[in-house]
C-alpha cells in the first residue's frame, strides 16, 4: 500500500490482515525533541509528547502519548478515519473528546 504522502520520514505498513502502522520517522535533538521530516521544515514533536509506549506483535515500541496523538489530530479539516482514531484513543485513555469532533460521529465525512 502506498499513500500520497509516503516519504523517507513517514510510510504505512501493512498485513495481510488490514493491520496498518503509521511510521512517522524523527531524529532527536539535544534535548529530546523529535525532529520529523528535512530540517527546513522545521516540525518538532515536543519531548513531553514522546513519552507513550506501545506493542507492536507483543513488542514494546516508544510512541507519541495518547493525550498528544488527540492533540496532534486537530487543526484541519477532519475525516471520518481521524474521528475513529481520535474516538478510539479518547475511549481508551479516558480522554474527552474535542469539540470538534463531536459532529462528525457517524457522519460518513
Amino acid at each position: 500500500m502506498t499513500k500520497d504522502d509516503t516519504s523517507a520520514w513517514n510510510f504505512v505498513l501493512g498485513d495481510e490482515l488490514g493491520h496498518l502502522v503509521d511510521f512517522h520517522v524523527i531524529n532527536f535533538d539535544q534535548n529530546g525533541n523529535g525532529l520529523y521530516g528535512p530540517i527546513e521544515k522545521g516540525v518538532m514533536y515536543p519531548a513531553e509528547s514522546l513519552t507513550g509506549t506501545g506493542t507492536i506483535n507483543g513488542h514494546p515500541v516508544r510512541c507519541i502519548a495518547a493525550q498528544w496523538m488527540v492533540k496532534f489530530h486537530s487543526g484541519y479539516e477532519l475525516d471520518q478515519d481521524d474521528y475513529q482514531d481520535v474516538s478510539a484513543l479518547c475511549e481508551k485513555f479516558n480522554i474527552p473528546l474535542p469539540d470538534e469532533y463531536v459532529g462528525l460521529q457517524g457522519s460518513g465525512s
